[in-house]
């Protein structure tokens, strides 16, 4: 399988990737926790259907340490005991950023509230900032039908 389009060979596309790399970069140079940003990548990837991204961000937080018993209950969050009350925070935030256009109010302010508990305004806006980079990456590769299967941590960096 083949995707749609080589992103990186169009100029436009090359640019934008560019430019959605170095706000990726801003984020995971944060204090947002490494583990979180892997959580909130793979959490949205899920939901959006993009194997590309699932693939990659998996494959990179089992390189980074992550366990298998929390890769494999991530999208089963709610019923795991294995994520602390911060990632459980982050992870309502990003279902609910991720499926804005699926609630009327778009985030609650239960759910806003609950993440701010955990983080501080540094690490609340590398949380929403990660949300969106993710949400555009997913959108980026589903629409192209990038594959997914083939990545290994460490192959763009």
């Amino acid at each position: 399988m083949d995707a749609r389009l080589n992103i990186y060979a169009s100029p436009v596309g090359g640019k934008v990737t560019k430019y959605l790399n170095a706000a990726g970069k801003a984020v995971s140079d944060s204090t947002l926790p490494a583990a979180t940003q892997e959580l909130v990548k793979i959490r949205a990837s899920q939901i959006n259907g993009c194997g590309f991204c699932t693939d990659m961000h998996t494959k990179d937080a089992a390189h980074a340490g992550e366990t298998s018993t929390r890769l494999n209950l991530i999208a089963a969050w709610r019923e795991a005991t294995v994520f602390t009350e911060a990632e459980r925070a982050a992870l309502e935030l990003t279902e609910q950023g991720t499926r804005i256009a699926d609630a009327a109010g778009g985030v609650t302010d239960e759910a806003w509230a609950n993440a701010a508990k955990h983080y501080d305004e540094e690490q609340l806006a590398a949380l929403v900032s990660l949300i969106a980079v993710i949400n555009t990456y997913n959108r980026l590769n589903v629409i192209i039908r990038q594959p997914a299967g083939d990545y290994q941590p460490g192959m763009f960096g």
